[in-house]
């Protein structure tokens, strides 16, 4: 090969590398230009993604605070209707007592006036609203009284302040000082209730007042325990009672309820021991005789009884009453004897007139009856 001829190939071979060369800058410039173009548009896609939840975001606030403020007045309608009533009845007392007061003590110090007319007013007004909103159990009587106070002292300043004028001046300045403090109390210091809440509150008062007077009594009747170092403590005796005459409490045995064990198991011991003394030595006691009648006979032999009918207490109208009861036939009376002894048979004892009488409410006389007629029926069984 001539030097001509390799110097050509030479240029072949220069020209094709600066052609692959040429080729090779362009694709990467290509795709420099491709990745700019990618990354411009992914920045772009954020971009709108961002303003769109941006946008969502800022709707849903405004959504919320619309909900919020509809919720908001749908709750506190009525102090919508009631607080510009009073700003109006405000804006009306307050100069004319401003001026009037400036009258009165004769210095610009009587531009306070309007403080003790209508900011003391309204001062006990909202104490009672904040009050019943955050310890409704607590009682608010004392603020209510000074709301009526000081709408006294604002009506009589108003009133005598138009009465220099004119009567009925007089009487459209003081019922323009409390009309909004009076239509704030009745709407808003004391919300209605319904009926049935209502009721609710008289009984729960009713019980108060009962349970109060109960224990009044269980205080006044309480037995003194005194130890060794003079110290003192009330003792109460449990179980169920009534209020008698006098604020007195007595013992009551309600039908249709077991009778109530004791609890002082001293005084029991003190009674049982007492009751076979008795029995035993009826003989020596005073008072006490042995019943011969064969009901009562135990294998030939007889027993003390401390039921006898000249033992028994007389009927008195001053007794306790549970229910306020209507009088009751005597079948009604053996119905509910027998139910009685069904129901818990050792809660009565049928032989002993004092406890049917207790337990069944009813007079000596017909407990008395009811012990005969269970008697003869267990003979005749």
């Amino acid at each position: 090969m001539s030097w001509q001829e390799e110097r050509r190939a030479n240029k072949r071979a220069e020209a094709m590398i600066r052609r692959e060369d040429a080729a090779a800058a362009a694709q990467v410039r290509i795709a420099e230009r491709q990745a700019a173009a990618q990354i411009q548009r992914a920045d772009e896609q954020a971009r709108r993604e961002a303003k769109a939840e941006a946008f969502a975001a800022r709707r849903a606030r405004r959504a919320a605070v619309w909900r919020g403020l509809r919720s908001w007045l749908g709750e506190h309608v009525v102090e919508l209707l009631i607080y510009p009533i009073a700003l109006l009845s405000f804006a009306l007392a307050a100069p004319s007592m401003a001026a009037y007061g400036v009258a009165v003590y004769g210095s610009a110090l009587g531009v306070l006036l309007p403080g003790i007319t209508e900011l003391g007013m309204w001062a006990f007004a909202m104490a009672v609203v904040i009050v019943r909103r955050r310890d409704p159990a607590r009682s608010v009587w004392g603020l209510v009284a000074g709301v009526l106070v000081f709408a006294a002292v604002a009506f009589g300043i108003n009133f005598s302040h138009g009465l220099r004028t004119a009567w009925d001046i007089g009487v459209t300045m003081g019922v323009a000082s409390i009309a909004g403090v009076v239509a704030h109390q009745l709407t808003l210091a004391a919300p209605p209730r319904s009926r049935q809440e209502r009721q609710e509150a008289r009984i729960e008062r009713a019980a108060a007042r009962k349970i109060a007077r109960i224990r009044k009594a269980a205080v006044q009747q309480a037995v003194a325990e005194i130890d060794q170092t003079g110290s003192a403590r009330l003792i109460y005796a449990p179980g169920r009672y009534v209020l008698a005459g006098r604020g007195r409490l007595e013992s009551a045995i309600v039908p249709g309820l077991p009778v109530a064990e004791s609890a002082d198991w001293d005084r029991e011991l003190a009674d049982l021991l007492a009751q076979q003394n008795a029995a035993t030595t009826f003989g020596s006691v005073p008072g006490i005789e042995p019943d011969t009648t064969p009901r009562d006979s135990i294998e030939g032999g007889s027993i003390a009884t401390l039921d006898r009918p000249d033992d028994q207490q007389k009927s008195s109208r001053r007794g306790p009453k549970i229910g306020g009861r209507p009088a009751r036939s005597i079948e009604q009376l053996r119905a509910e004897l027998d139910k009685a002894l069904r129901a818990d048979p050792g809660s009565i004892d049928p032989t002993k007139a004092e406890q049917i009488r207790k337990a069944l409410r009813c007079s000596p006389k017909t407990a008395r009856r009811l012990r005969d007629e269970y008697r003869k029926g267990g003979e005749s069984r």
